[in-house]
């Protein structure tokens, strides 16, 4: 344990490599994502508009799903279980269909394959203006948070070095949790919006607790003091991370799955961008001032 933090102690500028290389492949991913969609994220319904249509009965979803995709190659299809009280009581599938016909269509096909009635099965449809319309409502409230958030820690710390760190840091968690959440094939929902909300807070909390500690405290070295802030700051992610597993492990929501995943990559994430990206920056920012 002693080498390790004697590396970490020595090496920390090289260290600094870790979370920069990660970033940029994270933006190469989402890069990807865009040329290939038209967009940075895989949208799920509830964000690009389609419809959905909820069964009160239970399938094979795999099976299903394989089915649709399979008799609509070129639509964009997901079938998932409505679950209450830790069991599955239906099943919901999501497609782009956003007119009358094309959901017709899809409801013959299913009521064909499981022998449903109309009765059996109820519709909704989001139109893509409404989904876009609050898609970019909620990218003005991050940019908002963000624009705050900056401006909260300014005013604490009454040095721009320390609050532009502590935004990089919650900005690279984002981008780089975004792409991981791209690679997993999953289409972000307005539940996974309110992840990335949390997610900022999580974020800021271990940086501000760090840049505390070092900036305004004097007591022992500088590297005392980040080990001090770490013991605390993992303390807290440690527990956080345990009780999102166990959610994970237990919650049959799907909408509180995809919020729970998010929170799990980001936090991972963060241990990386404050413990190894945010410490390097201020270290390096009280070394040079200390040569001024």
């Amino acid at each position: 344990m002693g080498k390790l933090l004697e590396f970490y102690d020595k090496q920390h500028k090289k260290l600094l490599l870790i979370p920069f290389i990660i970033i940029i492949l994270a933006i190469g991913v989402i890069g990807f994502t865009y040329i290939n969609t038209g967009e940075f994220v895989n949208k799920g319904v509830s964000l690009k508009g389609g419809s959905t249509v909820t069964i009160d009965k239970v399938v094979d979803i795999v099976e299903l799903e394989s089915f649709l995709k399979e008799k609509f190659p070129l639509a964009d299809i997901t079938v998932r279980n409505l679950m209450a009280a830790g069991r599955a009581v239906g099943i919901a599938i999501d497609s782009d269909a956003q007119d009358n016909q094309e959901v017709k269509i899809l409801t013959d096909v299913l009521e064909d394959k499981l022998n449903l009635k109309k009765e059996d099965y109820g519709v909704e449809m989001m139109g893509s203006s409404l989904g876009k319309s609050f898609f970019r409502q909620i990218i003005y409230a991050l940019v908002i948070a963000f624009v705050l958030m900056g401006l909260v820690i300014f005013i604490y710390f009454k040095t721009l070095a320390p609050s532009l760190a502590v935004m990089l840091a919650a900005a690279s968690d984002i981008v780089v949790t975004l792409a991981i959440f791209n690679l997993t094939g999953m289409k972000l929902g307005t539940a996974g919006i309110a992840a990335f909300l949390m997610l900022i807070g999580y974020s800021v909390d271990t940086d501000v607790l760090l840049s505390t500690r070092v900036l305004k405290r004097k007591e022992g070295t500088v590297m005392e003091r980040v080990i001090g802030a770490m013991k605390t700051g993992l303390t807290m992610s440690v527990t956080t991370l345990t009780a999102i597993t166990v959610a994970l492990i237990f919650v049959r929501s799907e909408v509180i799955k995809q919020i729970m995943i998010i929170l799990l990559i980001g936090l991972l994430v963060d241990l990386i961008m404050t413990w190894l990206q945010n410490v390097s920056i201020l270290r390096i920012y009280l070394e040079r001032k200390g040569r001024r």
